[in-house]
């Protein structure tokens, strides 16, 4: 599904700021993969990258293997509506109501309004705010704003769902209600998963496969149960030893 074969970002190439070092990651179909590393460790820029919000300065990335930095015209628009993102603090828009939120990206792609409105009731009743759709972001709990980024992220119907620090500002109780509404749209929707975070908590519930990001290099990576288990790197120690 992801491949990630030697990849490399350098924001500013006179001072030599290496955000990502040779990365080489697989992800399968059907994964719920937890990316996870302490902050700066450079688990946003391999999230960025994915998600084409950022241009590595080498290597590659594929999906479904066709390498995403190659592709033009019909072929590019098909694989930005396979990838849905959810970024860290929601990225709402705060005049539009919860219907129009989640509309937006298919408003973009000029999909019809009735086929747009079936589409929009079908995510307010998969992430349960059917009652909140003419309401706003500005009236909504935190844990609500996030349904709403995880709706309008899976808007276009996409493959790979793309989940940046989706419970890093969420109290506990609304952080197990999120995984458990993406752990059922991973199993009822087929949808791979990609989650950013430095909640060993988070990997542990919802993720089957982990990947330890260390100063822009994966430390290790592998089944979660077996990672955690038995870590090999100094960082995935480090990140477990600090887990309470």
């Amino acid at each position: 599904m992801i491949r990630i074969k030697n990849l490399s970002k350098t924001f500013d190439k006179s001072c030599n700021v290496d955000a990502l070092k040779n990365v080489n990651l697989s992800i399968e179909a059907g994964d719920v993969c937890g990316v996870i590393g302490m902050s700066g460790a450079g688990k946003s820029t391999l999230l960025r990258c994915i998600a084409m919000l950022e241009t590595p300065s080498s290597g590659s990335i594929e999906i479904d293997g066709r390498d995403i930095f190659s592709l033009k015209g019909k072929e590019l628009l098909d694989l930005k509506k396979s990838l849905g993102v959810v970024f860290q603090g929601y990225n709402l828009l705060m005049q539009r109501s919860i219907r129009q939120n989640i509309a937006f990206p298919l408003e973009l792609i000029k999909m019809p309004k009735d086929q747009i409105a079936k589409r929009v009731d079908k995510l307010l009743r998969l992430v349960g705010l059917s009652d909140k759709a003419e309401e706003y972001p500005s009236q909504l709990s935190g844990g609500q704003r996030q349904r709403v980024a995880i709706a309008r992220a899976l808007a276009s119907n996409p493959k790979v769902l793309l989940c940046d620090e989706p419970t890093s500002a969420l109290d506990p109780l609304t952080t197990r209600s999120i995984l458990k509404l993406l752990r059922e749209i991973n199993h009822t929707l087929g949808v791979t998963i990609v989650i950013i975070t430095h909640e060993i908590g988070v990997v542990r519930s919802i993720c089957n496969k982990v990947a330890v990001i260390d100063a822009g290099e994966i430390a290790e990576s592998g089944l979660t149960k077996e990672v955690f288990a038995a870590p090999q790197s100094q960082a995935a120690k480090q990140l477990l030893d600090n887990d309470f």
